[in-house]
């Protein structure tokens, strides 16, 4: 049959059901739990332990302490299996109390003997000590001293007194440094000793699971539970073959997982899925409040050092800190693609979940494991696009429509073309039926050269200057060549005006544009055009800005 908790709380409200709906003599009965399931979030996870067990007939309380302590106890459930009625009641959640020491008179024998020991090496170094001071003292002393009636001794005897000073120093030495490593490594046994001594910290949770059975049966028992220290980054491979005179191109783009977690818990031999679910932002919009138009308020004054002064300021860079430590991302070349095993999608009208075929193992901060999770091959369409106004390059570009029902997140892009790789770029988020645009790094066969044919600052009027102008006019020259035609996108900017002093106009001399504001940039404009093989297309751009006499106007990029 199964079974389904039906009763969840805080912690508090916990205990004080447990004591209203349990039996004081309900036994305890210590479980251990087992990972089985991990479904990875992008900011968060759900676990999956299995507790697997014989009980006796009557009421009892398992016990597992294996649980993490970084879970949500509010997120807590319990489903399972049993060969007999089972009835599950109240889950407790708590920390486990500190281990208390073992044989703790033992442990302070033994730490005051080795404190004792240390004392009686400290006695030998003061006395090693002593002993290089007086022949360092010797050594200092007139060798006209030396005699019964301090004459100078015969250079035989001064000899032997110098060797017999560097023997007692050399030998204090050895002593000193022979004992003082001898102290260290008592250092290290009492400080480990006194260690084991205090009690220790709980590096895991307690979890009560209150049962009662009819009979005895086995049982298994399925305890699932949100934790936030995990996620997982969408990265992808774009694969272009440019095609041939025999075959078009086509393009395989591979959706990979970068999981990491840093729960506290390893997750060894499990069965893992990415689900493309949020878990952090909540169930619900942001409830808005009113806005409200007013003349500014004068401030009070407040007396300094008050909590207003101090408090928050920083929390929201803070925040957007945190953000942007979250969104860096690793990224490793992938590995054999023959080796590689393939997700299986389970997809859905809100989201999708990605199951990874076999067993996987991720140990708590271990680093980020890749995993494929889908792919797909799709025709593509070639374009050459450049921007001769910053970089006269020609950049390769592919474009498709997205087929897959799951939507393409944002990440990362290791680019591929025809077997090489030759760079990464991102991919921007896209749905179902969007149209997805690649680069593939430079195509040095299409040549693209950008030239000022006038730069000219005047003044304009007809009898009296009244106004200011800047009048600029470029040729861009485009030539193919490969033996095939290719379409080519070309991109400029033409000046846009915020102020209507200052007046923008484009020259007849333009070749007319094929696009205006092209990605919903005011200005930016594209001429587009099926190039020939080898042929040479010239493009003309020409514009005018008036402003009045007596203001500056510069042109600047957009904020």
């Amino acid at each position: 049959m199964r079974i389904t908790a039906k009763c969840l709380a805080t912690t508090s409200l916990v205990l004080v059901t447990a004591a209203l709906a349990s039996p004081s003599w309900a036994a305890d009965v210590d479980a251990t739990s087992a990972i089985d399931t991990v479904t990875v979030y992008p900011d968060g996870a759900t676990v999956t332990r299995v507790i697997a067990l014989d009980l006796a007939p009557g009421d009892s309380t398992l016990v597992a302490k294996d649980f993490p302590l970084s879970l949500d106890p509010s997120s807590l459930r319990v489903e399972g299996e049993a060969g007999a009625k089972l009835t599950i009641g109240t889950i407790d959640a708590r920390p486990p109390r500190a281990a208390p020491p073992v044989n703790l008179s033992e442990l302070d024998k033994r730490i005051e003997a080795l404190k004792d020991e240390r004392a009686d090496l400290q006695g030998a170094i003061d006395a090693a000590a002593a002993r290089r001071k007086f022949a360092q003292r010797f050594a200092e002393a007139s060798p006209a001293g030396l005699g019964e009636k301090g004459e100078a001794r015969p250079i035989t005897e001064w000899r032997a007194a110098f060797t017999a000073v560097a023997e007692e120093v050399a030998a204090a030495e050895t002593a000193i440094r022979d004992a003082a490593r001898k102290q260290r490594e008592i250092d290290r046994q009492i400080a480990q000793l006194e260690a084991d001594r205090s009690a220790k910290p709980p590096n895991k949770l307690e979890v009560r699971i209150d049962v009662a059975s009819a009979t005895a049966t086995k049982a298994t028992l399925r305890v699932t539970y949100n934790v936030r220290n995990a996620r997982w980054l969408p990265l992808y491979d774009a694969r272009l073959d440019t095609g041939a005179k025999d075959r078009k191109p086509q393009l395989e783009l591979v959706r990979r997982a970068e999981v990491t977690q840093s729960t506290g818990e390893d997750w060894s031999n499990v069965t893992l899925g990415v689900s493309t679910v949020r878990i952090a932002r909540g169930g619900s919009a942001p409830e808005l409040g009113s806005l409200v138009a007013q003349y500014p308020q004068v401030p009070k004054p407040r007396a300094l050092g008050s909590v207003a002064d101090t408090a928050m300021p920083a929390a929201a860079p803070m925040l957007r800190k945190m953000e942007a430590a979250q969104d860096k991302e690793q990224f490793d070349l992938p590995a054999q693609r023959a080796d590689e095993q393939q997700a299986v999608a389970e997809i859905g009208d809100f989201q999708a979940t990605f199951k990874i075929p076999g067993r996987v193992s991720l140990g708590a901060a271990e680093g980020a494991k890749s995993l494929r999770i889908a792919s797909m091959s799709v025709p593509a369409d070639l374009a050459v696009r450049a921007a001769p106004v910053q970089d006269p390059t020609a950049f390769l570009e592919a474009s498709f429509k997205q087929t897959d029902d799951t939507t393409l997140l944002p990440g990362k892009v290791a680019i591929y073309r025809d077997g090489i790789f030759v760079g990464r770029g991102k991919l921007a988020g896209s749905a179902k039926d969007d149209i997805v645009r690649l680069g593939f790094g430079a195509d040095d066969k299409v040549k693209v050269e950008r030239a000022v044919l006038k730069r000219n600052e005047g003044s304009a009027g007809l009898l009296v200057t009244t106004s200011k102008t800047d009048e600029r006019a470029f040729k861009t020259t485009v030539r193919n060549g490969h033996d095939f035609p290719i379409h080519v996108a070309i991109e400029d900017q033409l000046p846009v005006s915020e102020n209507d002093e200052i007046v923008v106009e484009m020259l007849p001399a333009t070749t007319p544009p094929t696009a205006k504001d092209i990605r919903d940039k005011r200005g930016v404009l594209e001429w587009s055009f099926d190039a020939k093989p080898g042929e040479v297309r010239d493009i003309n751009f020409a514009w005018r800005v008036r402003w009045p006499k007596d203001k500056s106007m510069v042109i600047v990029p957009s904020g």
